[in-house]
């Protein structure tokens, strides 16, 4: 068992957490070193985090029989397809830009920039089958005998996946955001 892996890790190892402890997250905002880029950054991140509860929501709608399987299917459509194109375009800029420019500011960081690669590459595999379940429940909306339990599937699997996209995105900001904070973002 590797305890570094996105689906195993409770967050980064202490070494990795070196400039967290002088730029801890509640001081942030007030820092001068805040500015509309880490705003930004962490907006998105919201945004993922918002998406993925939308879908938990509206599947849980749809199984609590609140609501139908059309605005099911129109919601989960829209929402699922806004999270999996954006979330890969944020990964694409991150692993060929913000990565290799910020871990050569502080070479202590380099393994937990490691990290979030190789958790980029692991929620790749993730957002595969997050895309299969949503499928399998979109093609049943015609058979309410099969499209609940293919329902209740995807909202287990969005519920697996909100847990490693909000332990990703924790670990980045606690990485990504005191580097930026100390070093600027002259380069970014």
């Amino acid at each position: 068992m590797d305890l570094l892996d996105l689906t195993e890790r409770k967050g980064l190892p202490d070494a990795l957490r070196v400039l967290l402890e002088t730029f801890p997250r509640e001081d942030w905002q007030n820092d001068p070193g805040y500015n509309g880029l880490i705003s930004f950054w962490l907006e998105r991140h919201l945004t993922f985090r918002r998406l993925l509860a939308e879908m938990t929501n509206e599947t849980m709608s749809l199984l609590d029989r609140k609501s139908d399987e059309r605005r099911f299917a129109g919601r989960i459509s829209r929402y699922g397809g806004i999270f999996v194109e954006q979330l890969h375009g944020h990964h694409q800029i991150e692993d060929h830009h913000y990565f290799p420019v910020l871990s050569a500011r502080d070479t202590r960081l380099k393994r937990g920039f490691d990290i979030l690669d190789k958790d980029h590459h692991a929620l790749d595999g993730l957002l595969n089958d997050f895309v299969g379940s949503a499928n399998a429940a979109l093609t049943k909306l015609d058979d309410k005998n099969a499209l609940l339990p293919a329902a209740e599937n995807f909202r287990r699997d969005v519920v697996r996946l909100t847990g490693f996209i909000d332990r990703h995105l924790t670990d980045e900001e606690d990485l990504i955001v005191p580097v930026i904070l100390k070093y600027g973002t002259h380069g970014l």
